[in-house]
């Protein structure tokens, strides 16, 4: 669509060229957000532009940036800083939003007849991060009768979590970081390869490297002990749920995220396994709803022990997540302990116990336990081959 102005003897003469423009963010999950049905018209008398879009997205509110061109869209150079409205952090999802650019005062007397206008929604979900949306869900097991998962509503906030597993290779970067930084006592941990999830690392370990991430990153730490950051050392460490580092996901959250929007099943894709949606051992006798083949996932069992799977080999969930069910364990921030009854909002945990939560199976587990509504514990100082980890950041600034 085309757009021709008239001009006066003070203000540009704006020949604009709208075009449809999706977001450009560094990530995927669901579905990226989607800008549409632009339009922009010099407000009539003056050097104002009026520029209006629709936005959808996933998440509740996006970044919006305006572009604009005077070439045709070769180069998007023109001073755009004068703006009012729906442009900037914090702008709602929704129709008829509106940018107000005030050409006068930016580009006073410029004129051109291929201008051009972009606008850009973006969700600020961390890169190679899924957006996991605030709401209800049913947390715990309605199929199997598992004693320790009553069914219960729970209501989880916003958060991002890592599509994958922490590599191998993600954890040599940040501890070698951390060594020179006060993170003196970072275990240097094992990985069949470098794009093999991280293990043989204890669970002090891992909130630790979460801290040492985020200060690299220029984030703040969520974890410390006695207020201070949380660096060395095998304490117990409170955490700051406000900061927006990085950091182990409740077990609430790791139940709602490995869901991926799906209520009642008994995986992250429905109710029944097979290995060719997760690395987990066969055992078509012991269970209805698995569909092997028996034994070890023969894709993996090659090349030595341990038998795990590079990160990401099977297909994400509807939250864009891998290796929810299979591959190792993925310890979670609570202690092991009952959950409590009736309806919750942001659960954490007893306050207090010997073990802390393992989620989602390992290689060598059968079907059983690697159902989203499965449970496990630990001891948080102790090593294996058969547990991990993936990050989650609260959805603060």
């Amino acid at each position: 669509m085309q757009i021709s102005v008239r001009p006066t003897t003070r203000q540009p003469s704006l020949l604009i060229r709208l075009a449809l423009q999706w977001c450009l963010v560094a990530t995927c999950h669901a579905a990226d957000p989607v800008v549409s049905n632009i339009t922009a018209v010099q407000r009539a008398g003056t050097q104002w532009v009026d520029i209006s879009y629709d936005v959808a997205a996933d998440t509740p509110t996006v970044a919006v940036t305006l572009a604009i061109s005077s070439d045709g869209g070769t180069t998007f150079s023109v001073p755009a800083t004068t703006l009012s409205g729906a442009v900037g952090p914090g702008v709602a999802r929704g129709t008829g939003k509106g940018i107000a650019w005030n050409a006068g005062a930016d580009w006073s007397k410029q004129y051109s007849a291929t201008m051009r206008f972009k606008v850009t929604a973006d969700d600020l979900t961390p890169a190679n991060f899924s957006y996991i949306p605030a709401g209800s869900f049913q947390m715990g097991d309605a199929l199997d009768g598992m004693s320790d998962a009553p069914l219960r509503t729970v209501t989880v906030s916003t958060f991002y979590m890592g599509q994958n597993l922490v590599t191998k290779a993600e954890w040599d970067t940040v501890r070698t970081w951390g060594l020179t930084h006060g993170y003196t006592d970072l275990a240097v941990g094992a990985g069949k390869a470098a794009n093999h999830p991280v293990q043989t690392i204890t669970w002090y370990d891992m909130v630790k490297w979460c801290n040492a991430r985020s200060e690299k990153d220029g984030l703040t730490p969520c974890y410390t002990v006695s207020a201070v950051v949380y660096r060395t050392g095998s304490s117990a460490p409170v955490c700051n749920w406000g900061a927006n580092g990085y950091r182990l996901p409740s077990e609430a959250e790791w139940e709602k995220a490995a869901r991926g929007g799906l209520n009642g099943k008994r995986f992250p894709w429905g109710d029944s396994i097979s290995q060719s949606q997760a690395n987990y051992f066969g055992s078509t006798s012991s269970y209805s709803y698995d569909l092997g083949p028996n034994g070890y996932n023969t894709s993996w069992s090659s090349g030595g022990y341990p038998y795990t799977s590079p990160v990401g080999s099977f297909a994400a969930n509807g939250y864009g997540l891998y290796d929810m069910a299979g591959n190792v364990w993925e310890w979670c921030w609570d202690w092991y302990g009952t959950y409590a009854a009736g309806v919750q909002i942001d659960p954490r945990g007893v306050s207090s116990g010997s073990d802390r939560v393992l989620r989602g199976g390992y290689w060598n587990n059968l079907a059983v336990y690697c159902r989203v509504a499965g449970r496990d514990y630990g001891s948080p100082g102790v090593t294996s081959s058969t547990r991990g980890f993936r990050p989650v950041r609260s959805s603060v600034p």
